[in-house]
């Protein structure tokens, strides 16, 4: 069984380096100053260059991607013509295909499809086109866009009903490459694999959110569904430990990972016998992500065939 341990958008061990430098609306209106914006965009694209040219060189074959590399690309009045870095774009595609890499987005909290209000459902069509756009200039093979269910008004079951009846609507090019997620408050894992089998999309299983909402399932008893549900694709796993064990504080991610209940759920996962993708989702992201490794590297006798794929 293969695990191949990845991060998520910023890199603490390069110094000045980020795909996702603000402004914001407001700050854009004061001067309609394209200038400035055409100038963040290019130091994003610039930055995610230097990002992928790092994960290389470190073996780390999969990332997430940024969802703020073009500021402001789903407001109606900021229009220009994107293509403009299409030199950007075919470098990045270039080190993308020529690696092998596999790069996702998880587009962010206002993206919402289930929304009650029609506008809220609107963004999120333009935001989820946005990416694709996105994943399609970088000629991303394996599209793939995490989305949570999202909004509880008037309770779960008319929630998922919407966000069934909203997803059926999408273009399809939208519709292939969506994986939805279970949350930390109200979409279980169990409501995920219920919408899944509906509209037959792939399940990112998150262990601390897991942790934090469920109504007492042991993972051999819906673990195999999840894995179902990517077919014969590489199944993508999130996981983080809590910041800390008071309540105001479990839902949030610490800086690192508890590397003894990583160990517990890769062992209760071994029986499976299927390569995995596990993102990391500390607040140190890639160094959280190497001291996860020299830990499992001490405490147990997995095989690592690189910096960050081993073998159990």
């Amino acid at each position: 069984m293969r695990i191949r341990l990845g991060y998520a958008c910023i890199t603490k061990t390069l110094n000045n380096i980020t795909t996702s430098t603000p402004f914001t609306y407001s700050e854009y209106l004061k001067n309609r100053d394209f200038n400035k914006l055409d100038k963040i965009i290019k130091s994003n694209l610039e930055d995610l260059i230097k990002i992928l040219k790092y994960n290389i060189k470190n073996n780390i074959h999969f990332y997430r991607m940024s969802s703020k590399i073009i500021p402001l690309a789903t407001k109606e009045d900021v229009i220009f013509d994107y293509s403009i870095y299409k030199d950007y774009y075919n470098e990045i595609a270039k080190i993308i295909r020529n690696n092998n890499l596999r790069v996702d987005f998880h587009p962010d909290e206002f993206c919402v499809l289930n929304s009650v209000k029609k506008e809220v459902i609107n963004s999120s069509i333009k935001i989820l086109k946005y990416h694709y756009f996105l994943l399609n200039y970088f000629k991303i093979k394996d599209k793939l866009l995490i989305l949570h269910i999202g909004s509880n008004a008037f309770g779960k079951e008319n929630s998922i009903k919407r966000f069934i009846n909203n997803f059926n609507r999408l273009p399809n090019y939208i519709k292939e490459i969506i994986a939805i997620e279970n949350d930390d408050k109200i979409f279980n894992i169990i409501d995920c694999i219920k919408i899944s089998e509906k509209i037959q999309c792939p399940i990112i299983f998150d262990y601390h959110h897991y942790i934090c909402n469920n109504n007492g399932e042991k993972i051999v008893d819906f673990f195999p569904k999840v894995l179902k549900s990517w077919q014969n694709k590489t199944p993508k796993i999130h996981f983080s430990s809590p910041k800390s064990k008071l309540k105001k504080d479990f839902r949030s991610h610490n800086d690192y990972i508890d590397s003894d209940v990583f160990i517990n759920f890769l062992r209760k996962i071994s029986i499976y016998d299927k390569n995995i993708d596990i993102m990391i989702e500390a607040k140190k992201t890639d160094e959280a992500m190497f001291k996860l490794i020299r830990e499992l590297k001490y405490k147990t006798d997995y095989k690592f065939i690189d910096d960050t794929t081993l073998i159990i």
